[in-house]
């Protein structure tokens, strides 16, 4: 009886190995769609955006979950081999294929830990690019950034292209700001009276914030200076360095001096010109006697 069930297991061994690897790749692939749902569910509770990745990588494991235990289970069949062997090929192809549609995800990802790690910029720092892009940094994933502009609108960038840019960062290491507060005057305003404006208005301003050290006000330096910067076509270029203690009181500031200062002007007699253009006429007798030339 016993040598009658070893030739049976014998003569079925082959049968009975593969019947084995196929219950155990569907076990397996089983067991981890299961501990994967749990992972969703956890994930779902928590508000993950991220389902639809996740969904989609379960169905990627269970394909080459299926795919490794069919392969081994026809490699044991020998006229089968050469069908196996272009069922793996045909997964390493296709492992490639993920790899290089991949890359760029994974780029994404070694550059949001750069980022974090060096912290070219934080949540909740204000940020310019050079397209002109400006906006609040809002939140730092692996695999993205997101800005928030002052439209209120969240702008998605990848990592790896943040990475890449050259960013002006208003809130790195100081955030005090510097303005410039740029006015023209004409040519025949009182300068002194202008700077003079200027300079009051800005340091009245509840804004602007005094930079100068202690040594600087022991020796005498001006807390704000307003120079001649430009004798243009029209007019004659003002500047005032105006600080804040960051960039939204440095915009409110520079709004409200701008006008304060027009007000000011306007109430003092001084002239901010519209662009203007001197037309020379020449000599009318030379003009004439060219005129009366016959050509050669």
């Amino acid at each position: 009886m016993m040598e009658s069930i070893q030739l049976f297991f014998e003569e079925y061994e082959l049968f009975f190995r593969i019947v084995l690897i196929v219950v155990f790749t569907v076990l397996l692939a089983k067991g981890i769609n299961r501990a994967y749902k749990k992972f969703l569910f956890r994930s779902a509770e928590k508000g993950d955006i991220n389902l639809t990745t996740y969904k989609f990588m379960e169905h990627s494991i269970s394909t080459i979950v299926y795919l490794i235990g069919i392969s081994f289970a026809i490699s044991m069949i020998d006229f089968l081999k050469p069908l196996a062997q272009s069922i793996v090929a045909g997964a390493g192809i296709l492992a490639i294929a993920v790899g290089f549609a991949a890359q760029q995800a994974l780029g994404n990802i070694i550059s949001g830990i750069f980022i974090v790690i060096s912290k070219p910029y934080q949540i909740q720092d204000r940020i310019s690019m050079q397209d002109g892009l400006r906006g609040v940094v809002e939140d730092i994933s692996l695999r993205h950034t997101v800005i928030r502009n002052f439209e209120n609108q969240r702008i998605i960038i990848p990592n790896s292209v943040m990475s890449s840019q050259i960013l002006t960062n208003s809130n790195y290491t100081d955030t005090k700001i510097c303005r410039f507060i740029n006015v023209g005057i004409s040519y025949d305003s009182d300068i002194d009276l202008a700077k003079k404006i200027i300079s009051e208005e800005v340091i009245n301003h509840p804004l602007n914030i005094d930079i100068r050290t202690e040594e600087d006000i022991s020796n005498g330096i001006p807390r704000l200076t307003v120079r001649v910067i430009e004798l243009g076509d029209s007019s004659v270029g003002l500047r005032a360095w105006a600080w804040a203690k960051d960039a939204p009181d440095a915009f409110v500031m520079e709004c409200d001096l701008l006008e304060s200062i027009k007000k000011r002007f306007d109430k003092s007699g001084i002239t901010i010109p519209f662009p203007q253009r001197t037309i020379s006429y020449l000599d009318p007798k030379h003009v004439d006697a060219d005129a009366g030339e016959s050509p050669v």
